[in-house]
């Protein structure tokens, strides 16, 4: 009986412990107090392993920070909470994200401790979640977030891993960046989004991006373009942007994976090709799509003793995480970096 007063009188305590800590010392102001207040009792549960009432506490007192426009304090629980979250083996679902996506909304503007609070995010998504990358719909509010704080870079790396929803998101911020450059610059900012997306194996988003990036350039006055039909499909055409002509007719390649046309493309625009930095992403599509092997260089000498005894060579890469796939790191377009 001793035991079971105990345990009620330390609930108690808790209860009086935290409601202070989450509404009266943040709405007087004593910022510093009710975030150190709001850590030892969350330890306190994380101690017990009660994963539920520890979520609970810092989600609740994050928000409340948050909303006080204490980003620093605020910040620091959001870290904490993912801390349990990774700690109790929590999985993103709808409830989990929830909170995590609301807090990450909640965020002041220019607080530094966002960037890591996203990259914790999608650690522990990758972690604990289905998706080797980190969780799509994450990287979409980050990426969206990021797109209207006007840091493209940053809106970039998440969109381009993010939801069905991101490339209508990439292709307005892409040419929107693009109105604020020379005309001719059209296709640089279309690839930054096409060349990504078929790296990354996602051939149905490179379409979405192109035909939506596409479409906004077409009200652009003074554009000359020629739509061309066949009997298979239509086309529309820039005749002063080949590099973008080339891109689409990538996207067509892609789509049959006849590696004569997607050769037979790159032969035609050798020349226009020769004014951009896209021979890498290019040798990877060829072999992803294609089965254009890149050419290997390397010791000859220990390339054939990795042969022999089964190592295909020597200095490779490693593989890949969660299974196969054609997941990866997207380069950037040419001339934009």
């Amino acid at each position: 009986m001793s035991l079971y007063r105990e345990v009620v009188r330390r609930q108690l305590v808790l209860r009086r412990e935290t409601k202070p800590a989450n509404t009266s010392r943040i709405a007087e102001g004593q910022f510093y107090e009710a975030h150190q207040q709001l850590r030892v009792i969350a330890s306190r549960y994380i101690k017990a392993q009660d994963w539920e009432k520890a979520t609970s506490i810092l989600h609740t007192g994050a928000q409340s920070l948050l909303q006080a426009g204490q980003g620093g304090s605020g910040g620091d629980l959001c870290i904490f909470l993912l801390d349990v979250f990774n700690k109790g083996e929590i999985k993103p679902d709808a409830s989990s994200k929830g909170k995590l996506l609301g807090l990450l909304r909640a965020f002041p503007k220019d607080e530094p401790t966002k960037k890591k609070f996203v990259g914790e995010m999608i650690a522990w998504s990758a972690k604990l979640g289905e998706y080797p990358a980190g969780d799509p719909e994450i990287h979409h509010v980050a990426g969206s977030l990021y797109a209207d704080e006007l840091e493209p870079y940053e809106a970039e790396r998440h969109l381009l891993l993010g939801n069905q929803d991101s490339p209508s998101t990439l292709a307005t911020l892409e040419y929107a960046w693009y109105e604020a450059d020379e005309p001719h610059t059209a296709p640089l900012y279309c690839a930054r989004g096409v060349l990504p997306y078929l790296l990354t194996g996602n051939l149905r988003a490179a379409n979405k991006f192109f035909l939506l990036f596409t479409a906004f350039l077409s009200k652009k006055p003074g554009l000359n373009t020629q739509q061309i039909s066949t009997s298979a499909s239509d086309l529309r055409t820039y005749p002063t942007l080949p590099l973008l002509n080339f891109i689409g007719l990538l996207l067509r390649s892609v789509e049959r994976g006849d590696p004569s046309l997607f050769r037979q493309l790159k032969s035609h625009y050798a020349t226009d090709l020769k004014e951009v930095n896209w021979n890498e992403a290019l040798d990877q599509l060829g072999e992803m799509y294609f089965g254009i092997k890149i050419p290997r260089q390397g010791n000859p000498m220990l390339d054939m003793l990795g042969g022999m005894f089964g190592g295909g060579g020597f200095g490779g890469g490693g593989g890949a995480k969660k299974g196969s796939g054609t997941k990866g790191i997207a380069p950037a377009a040419a001339g934009l970096d």
